[in-house]
């Protein structure tokens, strides 16, 4: 498959447009397939590739927020009564919210799509025992949350059991072909291995391709002035001229680092819905920002 090897910049009337059919993404009844909903936003992307016009998927983390500590809108939890499947992965609002999203519905099945996959700690957290949830940025853990999509979609309707193979198989080669190209970008880097990231998000895919990633972020918050000046000395000792962040989460403190060391700050975000390509031009940055 191809991968686009630009970034452009969608004219405001696109991205208005967009944000606009997020919304109803939403908002459960859009469509009239299986109706499901799921925690973020790349699970929509995950379900719709596999479910395909059989599946009509919500979302519960609006675009735009964070799942740390999100809280559904109450038309959110009465729509739940119309969902078959919920689809969890993981992130900590599940923690306080999941137990709520089970009562509003107790006929819906929830499907934790993370099972199976071995976390690791948070990156910058290890001594307080906190597991990164950002499964999905892998493309390898990816492959095993969509097999545990489609078995969930196949049990939930399986006289369409052929179609979601199908698709599956089709979203399994497009994860395995990206995986190639992501492992070709960095084989080609022989010295540093770093990159910096306000919130440390990216374990996983670190894990997966030989990197390791720096967080600014201290439990959640930005640091103080010791930790910046920390950061600001290792950022100038590794040759570190890239500082990561998502939209979800302030610029501040990245800004604050990347006038110091003479780099810029350039946004990533984990949480798009185009997953193939965004992680696709993710990789690219992280690889240009190693050289």
């Amino acid at each position: 498959m191809e991968f686009k090897q630009g970034h452009m910049k969608p004219h405001l009337g696109i991205a208005a447009l967009a944000a606009a059919l997020l919304m109803l993404w939403a908002c459960p009844g859009f469509g009239g397939g299986l109706p499901i909903t799921v925690s973020i936003v790349p699970q929509k992307y995950f379900v719709d590739r596999i479910g395909g016009d059989l599946v009509d998927v919500s979302i519960m983390v609006l675009p735009g927020a964070g799942p740390a500590t999100y809280e559904p809108r109450p038309r959110q939890m009465a729509a739940l009564a119309k969902a078959t499947l919920y689809f969890a992965v993981g992130v900590p609002f599940e923690s306080v919210w999941l137990p709520r999203i089970e009562a509003a519905n107790k006929n819906m099945r929830v499907v934790h799509t993370e099972m199976g996959i071995e976390k690791i700690p948070m990156a910058g957290k290890e001594k307080h025992g906190i597991l990164d949830p950002h499964v999905w940025l892998s493309p390898p853990l990816v492959k095993i949350m969509a097999r545990n999509i489609l078995a969930a979609l196949v049990e939930a309707d399986p006289g369409n059991k052929t179609a979601y193979q199908e698709n599956y198989d089709r979203f399994a080669g497009e994860i395995d072909a990206l995986d190639v190209k992501i492992r070709d970008i960095f084989a080609k880097n022989t010295g540093n291995r770093e990159f910096m990231v306000f919130h440390p998000a990216w374990g996983y895919f670190a894990k997966a391709y030989g990197l390791k990633q720096v967080p600014i972020e201290e439990q959640g918050k930005a640091p103080g002035p010791k930790g910046l000046a920390t950061l600001i000395d290792h950022a100038g000792a590794r040759g570190i001229r890239v500082i990561f962040v998502q939209p979800q989460f302030s610029q501040k403190s990245a800004q604050t680092i990347a006038r110091d060391i003479g780099g810029q700050v350039v946004k990533v975000d984990p949480l798009a819905y185009d997953w193939l390509d965004n992680l696709y031009q993710a990789a690219q940055a992280f690889e240009a920002a190693l050289k």
